[in-house]
């Protein structure tokens, strides 16, 4: 079975984790040397997955398991020392870094490619084409909790129809962005919505709901746009910009919900699991290869180079936490 099908499986929709190669019971110290393990964001997920199957077949007695239980959730067991390299679809937050620190686990935080937040509304939908930064604050901050319950509390020029709301789990790196990016403010997203780690389902939801809107990584919206609108969002030059073409996210005229995606990576394991470098190596090496067939946007060239001397120093720490939303990936690396 390829990755492809994997990764729409019903056992991904699930249990939202597959594990790549066999992974046997503790047999030594030496096996687990040879293993690798990744978790974290859904978001981003293809791309390791699709890593992991084609190492697997230059290192056939690779041990790399891919699992995605979220940003939140990769991060906390990263931070435990559970995980070799958590995937995210944020930064990684000052409460993490702490935790991390506390366990003595220091990080490389490597982008490995840029996604846009595609805003969603269902195919019936006629009016919402396209929505300012302000109309998304008021669907989607803390504020408009029990409030915000109609189309035209949004704009009086909308219809008044109930608004149904479907998103990513408040724990999720997807969350967190289109919140800060909207709202201006971290952990300010209402709570009276449709959540899911699955982002599949969300668009289950809206492509079902006449009067649904939501929000989706790129790709997930890709892979479906024949069931549903892309909503475009007013940028801060005042036209309305959408994540595809994915042009609009390379040379990030679709701001604030362009991002980059990482992966971060242990030091301790670097510095005691020979295999968790050979791996990160050729994903480094490889995984623009894939990037765009799973529905994410390459970084530009120079990136790929900034990233693979980041890594090759052995950097630790955060850049990207002085990043806004919108500003260019390459200054940060």
């Amino acid at each position: 079975m390829s990755w492809r099908s994997l990764f729409k499986s019903s056992c991904y929709l699930t249990n939202f984790m597959l594990i790549i190669s066999s992974i046997t019971a503790c047999n030594g110290g030496q096996e687990l040397k040879s293993q690798v393990s990744i978790d974290g964001a859904a978001v981003g997920f293809p791309i390791s997955l699709a890593v992991a199957e084609e190492y697997g077949k230059v290192k056939p007695q690779a041990q790399v398991s891919v699992a995605s239980s979220g940003t939140g959730g990769g991060i906390s067991k990263f931070c435990n020392g559970d995980i070799d390299i958590v995937g995210a679809s944020r930064t990684i937050r000052d409460e993490e870094i702490k935790k991390c620190s506390s366990k003595k686990i220091e990080f490389v935080e490597l982008p490995i490619a840029l996604d846009g937040i595609a805003v969603i509304a269902n195919r019936q939908n006629n009016f919402a084409q396209c929505l300012t930064i302000k109309e998304l604050d008021k669907i989607w901050s803390a504020k408009s909790d029990g409030k915000i319950l109609t189309w035209n509390q949004v704009n009086p020029k909308f219809p008044n129809q109930k608004l149904k709301l479907y998103a990513p789990a408040s724990d999720t790196g997807t969350f967190d962005y289109l919140t800060q990016a909207v709202t201006g403010k971290a952990k300010n997203g209402r709570t009276d919505y449709t959540p899911s780690h699955n982002q599949n389902l969300l668009v289950q939801g809206v492509s079902g709901d006449a009067t649904a809107l939501g929000y989706v990584g790129i790709s997930y919206y890709i892979q479906n746009q024949d069931k549903l609108n892309l909503v475009a969002v007013e940028s801060p030059t005042g036209k309305c910009e959408k994540p595809v073409p994915v042009d609009n996210v390379i040379k990030n005229t679709y701001t604030p919900l362009s991002r980059p995606l990482f992966i971060y990576v242990s030091k301790k394991s670097l510095d005691n699991k020979p295999a968790v470098k050979e791996f990160v190596d050729f994903y480094l090496d490889n995984s623009w290869k894939w990037v765009d067939s799973v529905g994410y946007v390459a970084l530009p060239d120079e990136a790929y180079i900034k990233v693979k001397q980041k890594f090759a120093k052995g950097e630790t720490g955060t850049k990207f936490k002085k990043a806004k939303p919108g500003e260019p990936i390459t200054n940060f690396i």
